[in-house]
This record gives structure tokens, sequence and C-alpha cells, in this order.
């Protein structure tokens, strides 16, 4: 009657196994993230640069990507281009803890619908995102502010200064530390949904192919591909994010507020900017190899 309990041995194997399990998964979103942030924040400042500046009509606006380059260096040296780098690499860990495993927790929980792999995936990313979002706003709107700021690196307030000057002037709401997260949800939701639904449902169709150099970039373009169609439909969350979190236009007045809103008033000023797209693309490539080869490593050597 009893036969099928455990052993008491068998479950403190259980238990230690588990722990083991969840210390590498840590070490695997953190590694995947670590590098993306190293390789691509210097053109994440340049980003939101491009974003924050009104093009044509700001007499602050770079005339062109290597302008920016070229200013940033001038004057703000080498560090400039690494404002705002510590808001991500402290919520490196939990931003990719959430992302990856609520996307599989999602897809375990769809497993009990009917639905097809290709929309499973879809709604597990869309999922994924949003709970990411909240996690990370906070430490968005405190990279953003940072990497506005044009002063030399020396003179830009610390990360925690920034943030304790944010909570004490606007507090921890919609208004100040939480600012713009309608925005953020966008973003992140409408980028996970096409990433993960678009990059595992393709790299389902495509074998497998035993050649180490061209499975790398069977999965580097599938990940490159994924990374330039998310980063393209979420392009409006992402330049309103970066309106209502960074400076506004008039000091002391509040120009971008709601997310719906600051999208059309910069269409309707601005048209569409393609600048305000650069790089994005490029930092879901390197996320997903990072995780997929590491992932891989660690089944076969455990």
């Amino acid at each position: 009657m009893f036969t099928n309990i455990p052993k008491l041995g068998e479950i403190q194997r259980e238990i230690i196994t588990s722990v083991y399990i969840n210390v590498y998964w840590t070490f695997l979103y953190h590694l995947s993230g670590l590098v993306e942030i190293c390789l691509m924040h210097p053109l994440d400042v340049v980003k939101t640069r491009f974003q924050i500046q009104r093009c044509a009509t700001d007499p602050n606006s770079y005339k062109s990507l290597v302008d920016s380059f070229r200013m940033i260096f001038q004057t703000e040296r080498l560090f400039g281009f690494y404002k705002g780098i510590l808001p991500p690499i402290l919520a490196e860990t939990p931003k990719r803890a959430v992302k990856f495993f609520t996307f599989e927790q999602y897809k375990k929980l769809l497993g009990y619908v009917s639905l097809s792999p290709a929309l499973t995936f879809t709604i597990a990313g869309l999922g994924s995102g949003l709970t990411e979002a909240i996690v990370v706003n906070p430490f968005e709107v405190v990279k953003v502010g940072l990497q506005a700021n044009r002063n030399t690196f020396a003179k830009q307030p610390s990360t925690v200064g920034y943030a304790r000057q944010i909570i004490k002037k606007e507090g921890w709401g919609l208004q100040g530390l939480n600012k713009g997260l309608t925005a953020t949800l966008g973003r992140h939701g409408v980028f996970n949904m096409v990433y993960f639904g678009f990059y595992y449902n393709v790299k389902n169709m495509i074998p497998v192919n035993k050649d180490p150099t061209l499975e790398f970039l069977r999965k580097f373009g599938i990940g490159l591909l994924s990374g330039t169609i998310a980063s393209v439909i979420n392009i409006p969350f992402d330049v309103a994010k970066s309106r209502i979190q960074g400076p506004q236009p008039v000091p002391g007045e509040i120009k971008y507020r709601t997310c719906f809103k600051t999208m059309a008033t910069v269409y309707q000023e601005e048209g569409i900017c393609t600048k305000k797209q650069l790089f994005s693309f490029l930092g879901g490539a390197v996320m997903l190899l990072v995780y997929e080869y590491t992932y891989s490593w660690l089944q076969e050597n455990w």
C-alpha cells in the first residue's frame, strides 16, 4: 500500500539535486544577460540618446550614428558609453531568471490547453515579457535617466544617488520609480511574444546541422532574425518608454506622460525616426546564443 513512498535518503537526494539545478540555472541566466550587457551597452546608450532627442527639432540632435559616437567620446570620453550600466547588471539575474523561468512555466501551464505549438510559444513569450517588465521597470527608469545625462562620467550622479533623488522627489509610484510601466509592459510583452514565438517555431522547422560552425550560424541567424522582427514591432513602446522615463523637453513641464498618448505625439510631431530602432535586435541574438550553448554545456556535463 505504501510501497511507492520514497525513502528519506531519496527525498534528501532530490532536494540536493534541486538546489544544484537552481544554482546552475541562476548561473545560466546571469551569464547570458551579462555577456549581452557588456557587448551591447554602448549601443544601448546611443539608442536611448536617439530615442529621447526630437529628431531635427532638437538642438542637441546627433546628425548621424558616427556623429553620436564621436560626440559622446569627445565630451564624455570612453566611460560615457557605459553610463547607466549598473542598473542592468543589478537587475540581470532576476530579469533573466524571470524571463526564462516564467517562459518555461507558462509553456507547462499552456500544455493543459489544446493549443498549437506556435500559439503556445507566442502566448508563453507574452506572459514572460509582461512578468519581466514588472521586475525590470524601476531599473529602467534609473538607467534611462543616467544615459540621458550628457555630463562627463565623473560629474554624473551615482546610480544609488540618482535612484534616491527620484524616490525623494517623485516617490515609488507611476510618477516616480515606476513611471513608464505601461510602455515597459508593452515593450517587453510584445518583444518576448514575437521573439520566443518566432525563434522556437522557426528553429524547429530548420534541421540541426552536424557541423558545429554551420549549427552556430543557424542559431545565430534565427536569433538575429527573431530579434530584428521583435525589435521593429516593439519600437513604438520602446520610444514611448524612453520619452516618459527620460528628461522632458521643457523643465518642470511633463509632455510625455502616458504610453499611447506619447506614441501619438511622437508620430504627429516627428513621424517615424528610423534611427530610434538601432541595434536592439543584436542583443537578442547574443542572449539566445549564450543561453542555448550554456544550457547545452550544462546538460552534457550535469
